[in-house]
């Protein structure tokens, strides 16, 4: 047994992608526990532990799909864990750890700055921890000034409890997790409140445009040409997302009886606003998506794929990964040698990290509606959406969640940790080969960065190298 924590703590030493992993199926682990307990319930029964594994697990990896009404089943108590779970997995495992750390005053290691690395999905080590206390200073205060504003809707109509049910949706809006108290019916009894839609659409975008955003334009204002060529690319998608995505919903919904039909002009703009905003990983519903016509289903499910931004509480494969690969295949029609975008030159390996990105996910996403088609007797496109809506986190459902075997909820939940965790995560957990040469670009990057050079002592610089070294020889050995 000793031997096998010190196998598992020498790996850990040396392999970022299984501290966030192993961090992660934890929280879940410890969530699904809880939710399973009788103190959770309604009822102050014993929850079927399968669907609470279910709900841990959408919890975490701030999804929002469900095979249960968590407003039936569950009392405050399992709420209240649910709403911490979501927090947790928004602001992800090393978030929380760092955050801890820092608050008992403990060092913050290279290894763990490797992990907060793989996590933010960043380039740069130097910074991280600067970055993490942005991260929770700015996810409170975003997240404290909604749940503010959704007591305007919440209290006249529930009461004090409205307050709980404020900070709830707040949380879960912020996070992109799509999580609801309501009902059944998610927020489709609200579709003709504007006040309420257009708060949880700024929270979610808020959620999804990443923290090295906020940092830019905290420093720079509104002095767009000094912005970060990352927060110019993750500006223009989302803002180009999110017109595209409100002008098609409007078009292919504008007559659909089961959809907008029934709304004013204005209810239907921001109805149809909304479900641009929270097909980007959200997951709330304005409009039950069982009503949506094909094309409509075809365009939610593009978005879905997309997702949010690198940095953030989204998932999906990125608008910086979609960025990329038009901007290569452009770069590929022209006959260039060279990608540029805003005047930069791109690195092929960021291009070849966006292509795996793409093709792995692709890959993955039709391997999993594959083997449900064998499973499930529903329509093809129906399984899809659910899939992607499970890889990307999403939280959107044809109605198909609470009604799936085992089996698939089991295939499910996978698909669900894998898109939160990320594919590439995964892959790097078990290709030694990749986490060496990863390390080593990390060492490269860290020696070249000017801005660590000026804002370092030479003694500090050379602690952090030999740290290095030793995690590379134990790596390599």
């Amino acid at each position: 047994m000793k031997d096998f924590i010190k196998q598992l703590k020498d790996k850990l030493e040396t392999n970022p992608p299984a501290v966030l992993t192993l961090g992660f199926f934890l929280i879940i682990t410890v969530g699904s526990i809880l939710l399973f307990l009788p103190f959770s319930s309604k009822n102050l029964n014993f929850t079927n532990f399968l669907d609470c594994v279910f709900i841990s697990t959408s919890s975490v990896c701030v999804t929002g799909l469900s095979t249960i009404n968590i407003t039936n089943e569950f009392n405050y108590i399992g709420k209240f864990i649910i709403m911490l779970l979501i927090q947790a997995g928004g602001l992800g495992f090393m978030t929380m750890a760092t955050m801890v750390a820092m608050i008992l005053g403990e060092k913050i290691t290279l290894k763990d700055r490797l992990v907060i690395q793989e996590q933010m999905g960043t380039t740069r080590l130097t910074g991280m921890v600067r970055l993490i206390r942005y991260v929770i200073f700015s996810t409170f205060i975003i997240e404290g000034l909604g749940a503010f504003l959704l007591c305007f809707t919440f209290v006249p109509k529930l009461g004090l409890k409205g307050i709980f049910y404020s900070i709830f949706h707040s949380i879960s809006a912020f996070c992109n997790a799509g999580f609801d108290i309501l009902g059944e019916n998610s927020l489709e009894s609200f579709n003709t409140n504007p006040y309420l839609l257009l708060v949880i659409s700024f929270l979610i975008i808020l959620g999804g445009l990443g923290f090295n955003v906020y940092i830019d334009i905290n420093n720079y204002k509104l002095n767009y040409r000094k912005y970060s060529l990352h927060t110019k690319i993750v500006l223009v998608m989302t803002l180009g997302l999110l017109i595209f995505g409100t002008i098609a919903f409007f078009i292919l919904e504008y007559s659909n009886v089961k959809t907008l039909k029934s709304f004013n002009l204005f209810d239907k703009i921001i109805n149809s606003f909304f479900q641009s905003v929270t097909t980007r990983t959200a997951g709330f519903a304005s409009i039950n998506q069982t009503g949506f016509t094909e094309s409509s289903t075809i365009l939610s499910i593009f978005l879905m794929f997309i997702g949010g931004s690198p940095a953030s509480t989204a998932g999906g494969i990125k608008t910086t990964t979609i960025f990329l690969l038009i901007v290569t295949t452009i770069s590929f029609i022209q006959n260039n040698n060279e990608i540029e975008v805003f005047k930069r030159r791109i690195s092929f390996s960021l291009v070849k990290r966006a292509i795996g990105i793409f093709v792995i996910s692709i890959l993955l996403v039709n391997a999993v509606v594959f083997v449900l088609t064998l499973i499930e007797d529903y329509r093809f496109i129906d399984l899809l959406f659910e899939t992607v809506s499970a890889f990307a986190t999403v939280g959107l459902s044809k109605d198909l969640t609470p009604h799936l075997k085992d089996i698939t909820k089991m295939i499910i939940i996978i698909l669900m940790f894998i898109g939160r965790v990320g594919p590439l995560t995964i892959i790097f957990l078990f290709i030694k080969k990749s986490i060496r040469r990863n390390l080593s670009i990390q060492m490269e990057m860290l020696l070249l960065d000017r801005r660590y050079y000026e804002t370092n002592c030479c003694f500090r610089l050379w602690k952090i190298r030999n740290e290095f070294s030793h995690h590379l020889r134990k790596t390599w050995k």
